[in-house]
């Protein structure tokens, strides 16, 4: 439309992407900034666990960009994320810090569910919520990359092309593990720097593992609802997995009911209503 018309100047197409660029950095930068803060004056370890979920994530996205492109119709150059990535990874954390804040006020406080059950469950809720968010991005940034072997869908366990919604590959899975470790080890590094009496709390170190199995519960959560739930298919034209049917596309698997970013908002709130009450049961007491 633009080059057809003679009165439009050559540069303002261009300009006009940029703008909306630069809107949309805004709007992700005020989003970031807005959950960086809750999470900041609630809990300085809250906070860390976020930003280290952030910067790996980003990291990760990154990594091997130009194979990623060629795998993935919706890969984003740079490991961009738009604000609503940034609302389902930090919608339920910050509602999670301000709970926090009512119930116990700000300040960072042991896990130690026989003295402060509440305040010690909504902890672990937003690490869960966390660790899942990094679980997932871990394992679809590193498991198609560095698996020999094609994923299998994780309702058939039928091998499927990468990408696919749902595919996981034992690497996947692994790495799902690694990163909610990652970000239960920074919790657990937070703790011991800035809270006090730990020498007569209940032992803190169940924080990693706790991590490690958010990260990994909460990929296989994210799996089975993108195999069910989000529509994947083969475009036969480019080779290349898509989520939106159209006529030449084959159909892999999957309903189109919901998106990539509503997948994992209901993962993390899943894990981060489960673990918490879960753990309750096997923390051990001082």
């Amino acid at each position: 439309m633009w080059k057809t018309n003679p009165y439009c100047p050559a540069w303002l197409p261009q300009a006009v992407c940029r703008l909306h660029l630069i809107i949309l950095c805004i709007y992700v930068f005020l989003s970031g900034l807005v959950v960086g803060f809750i999470l900041t004056i609630a809990n300085f370890s809250f906070f860390t666990s976020l930003l280290m979920f952030f910067l790996s994530s980003s990291k990760l996205t990154k990594w091997k960009g130009e194979i990623k492109k060629r795998l993935d119709s919706e890969y984003k150059e740079g490991g961009q994320r738009n604000w609503v990535q940034v609302f389902c990874n930090g919608a339920v954390p910050t509602e999670l810090a301000l709970l926090y804040m009512i119930e116990n006020g700000p300040g960072e406080i042991p896990i130690d569910f026989s003295k402060q059950y509440t305040a010690s469950w909504m902890c672990l809720s937003l690490l869960a919520a966390l660790a899942c968010s990094a679980g997932d991005t871990w394992a679809s940034e590193v498991g198609p990359i560095l698996s020999k072997s094609p994923p299998r869908l994780i309702t058939t366990w039928e091998k499927v092309p990468v990408g696919t919604n749902g595919g996981v590959t034992m690497v996947g899975l692994a790495s799902s593990l690694l990163g909610g470790t990652f970000v239960g080890i920074t919790y657990f590094l937070t703790q011991l720097v800035f809270v006090n009496d730990l020498d007569i709390s209940a032992p803190q170190w169940p924080i990693i593992a706790f991590g490690g199995l958010a990260g990994l519960l909460g990929s296989v959560i994210d799996s089975y609802l993108g195999a069910t739930m989000q529509f994947t298919g083969l475009d036969e034209s480019t080779g290349m997995v898509v989520n939106s049917p159209a006529n030449e596309v084959k159909y892999i698997a999957g309903k189109p009911i919901l998106d990539n970013n509503a997948v994992n908002l209901f993962s993390s709130v899943l894990i981060a209503l489960l673990l918490p009450t879960a753990a309750w049961g096997f923390w051990p007491r001082e």
